[in-house]
């Protein structure tokens, strides 16, 4: 018999074996994750343009899309302290396509509502933590108080007359000034919006009188005199306002309160994709020029692995449990 003819079968059949291995290949994940991004990628800002956490989200989105050579877009879907966001990032293809930038709202959520329509750790996977930015309690410059024990007097010589706002019902700045209130003994309206942008707009217009909000998103109001910064809720003071005490050492001993952000996907993304963004976001983060932006704005930085924020959303979602009980609100 001639050898030849029984190697061109065998060629054939080692060249097919060989073609469905490259097929095999080029469907695994790692080969998906090599060629992922392909196209642009969307980040799901849950809250209103403008906003500090739009603020802060845009700056990475830019970044993001520098490093990896595809245009990150951020699509501002705000309403029901986030959760409209939340629930459109859980339904999309879990592809790493559709991305959303959460905030600490997110562990807020599942205490408030009575029903939700998704579930944060089965329908979205954590991907980093980004930065968190400390809250700060200003005022009106009408209110005449230019100190945190100053206003609090006021407020108690005017029961019922003054109103806060808040980013929403149930936010963090919400649960802060619900916190300030009930410990000071004030009697105060609570006002909420959809966001920190119009509640600032209305205060400083004087439509509200008061509010804890986030610092990057007040400074520009308290640096053009449209607001008064009485104190700020982290532990120390800030070094961007190192004569602003903080309301621990002021009125409240031991309180510190922030809004923390992160970034989830649909749950059932793949792993190299996760772990792609993870490392994208956080050599992001240490970039020099991002950093100083950050700071100018009053966000800190943070950064993390996946394990590490799926562990501290477990741990968030405890600690405000125990908050929201506390203080007995509930939204519907």
């Amino acid at each position: 018999m001639d050898p030849t003819r029984t190697r061109a079968p065998r060629r054939r059949a080692c060249l097919a074996l060989a073609a469905c291995a490259a097929l095999t290949v080029l469907a695994s994940p790692g080969a998906h994750a090599q060629a992922y991004p392909a196209k642009p990628i969307t980040m799901v800002v849950p809250f209103p343009p403008g906003g500090p956490t739009d603020m802060v989200a845009r700056l990475l989105a830019q970044k993001l899309s520098e490093q990896m050579g595809q245009p990150v877009v951020v699509d501002n879907k705000p309403g029901a302290n986030g959760n409209i966001g939340g629930v459109y990032v859980s339904k999309a293809p879990a592809d790493g396509y559709t991305v959303l930038y959460n905030t600490s709202s997110i562990t807020l959520s599942p205490a408030l509502y009575k029903s939700m329509q998704y579930d944060v750790l089965r329908d979205l996977a954590p991907v980093a933590l980004t930065a968190v930015v400390p809250l700060a309690l200003v005022v009106n410059p009408e209110v005449p108080a230019n100190n945190v024990k100053d206003f609090v007097a006021y407020a108690k010589a005017h029961p019922g007359k003054l109103s806060y706002g808040s980013a929403g019902n149930g936010n963090v700045t919400h649960l802060a000034a619900y916190q300030f209130v009930k410990a000071q003994g004030i009697e105060a309206t609570h006002v909420p919006y959809r966001g920190s942008a119009p509640a600032d707009v209305d205060l400083a217009a004087g439509q509200i009188q008061f509010m804890t909000d986030t610092i990057n998103s007040v400074m520009s109001f308290v640096k053009d005199k449209r607001m008064k910064l009485l104190a700020v809720t982290t532990a120390k003071r800030m070094s961007l306002f190192p004569d602003v005490p903080t309301l621990a050492e002021t009125i409240m001993p031991g309180f510190e309160a922030g809004a923390w952000q992160g970034v989830m996907v649909p749950a059932g993304t793949p792993e190299p994709v996760v772990q792609r963004l993870n490392a994208e976001i956080n050599k992001a983060l240490q970039n020099p020029g991002l950093r100083e932006k950050l700071a100018v704005q009053g966000a800190e930085p943070l950064g993390s692995s996946v394990q590490e924020y799926g562990a501290y959303l477990r741990k968030e979602l405890a600690r405000w449990a125990s908050v929201v009980k506390a203080t007995g609100i509930t939204l519907d």
